[in-house]
C-alpha cells in the first residue's frame, strides 16, 4: 500500500526518535530504511544479546519486531505527534540462529488514532535470510505531544 506521511520531515522525525533510544544503542541497533508507513531495522550478533542456546533472545527478537512497526507507524503521524504501542502478538517460528537480526515492518491500516502493522523478522545465517518472528502490532497516535518513543 501506498501512504502519505502527514509530515514533511518523517524520515528526520523517526531518526531523532531513534537515536533517542539508549535500549537501540545498547544492542547496537542500526536504522537502515525508513519510508512512509515502513521501517527496517538490523541488530548484528553479540553474545550478549543471547538466551542459554546461544539464539538471538526473544526479547530481542520482540523488540526489533516492536522499534520497528512503531517506526513505521510513526513515520506517517503528524509533526507533533507521538506513539506508543498498546497491543502485539508475536509468533517465534524459528531459532534466531545467525550472525545478523533484521526486523522489517508495514503499516496495515493507518487510522485517526489506531495504527495496525505487520513485523516480519528475519535471521542472516551463512548469507541465507530466514524468517524467524511473525507480529502484529496496534499502535496509537498521541497528538501534539512532544516525541518520547
Amino acid at each position: 500500500m501506498k501512504f502519505e506521511p502527514k509530515s514533511a520531515n518523517y524520515k528526520k522525525k523517526v531518526e531523532e526518535s531513534f537515536e533517542r533510544q539508549q535500549f537501540m544503542k545498547l544492542i547496537k541497533a542500526e536504522l537502515v530504511d525508513v519510508q512512509p508507513g515502513y521501517c527496517e531495522i538490523q541488530v548484528p550478533y553479540d553474545s550478549n544479546l543471547t538466551q542459554q542456546h546461544g539464539f538471538f533472545h526473544a526479547g530481542v527478537i520482540s523488540t526489533i519486531a516492536d522499534n520497528t512497526a512503531g517506526y513505521a507507524g510513526f513515520s506517517l503521524m503528524e509533526e507533533n505527534s507521538s506513539v506508543l504501542t498498546v497491543e502485539f502478538k508475536i509468533n517465534l517460528i524459528a531459532p534466531g540462529d545467525g550472525e545478523l537480526l533484521i526486523g522489517k515492518s508495514n503499516v496495515i491500516k493507518n487510522g485517526r488514532t489506531l495504527t495496525i502493522c505487520k513485523s516480519d523478522v528475519c535471521i542472516i545465517k551463512n548469507g541465507q535470510e530466514k524468517l524467524c518472528a511473525v507480529a502484529q502490532l496496534t499502535l496509537i497516535e498521541l497528538k501534539n505531544s512532544p516525541d518520547k518513543k
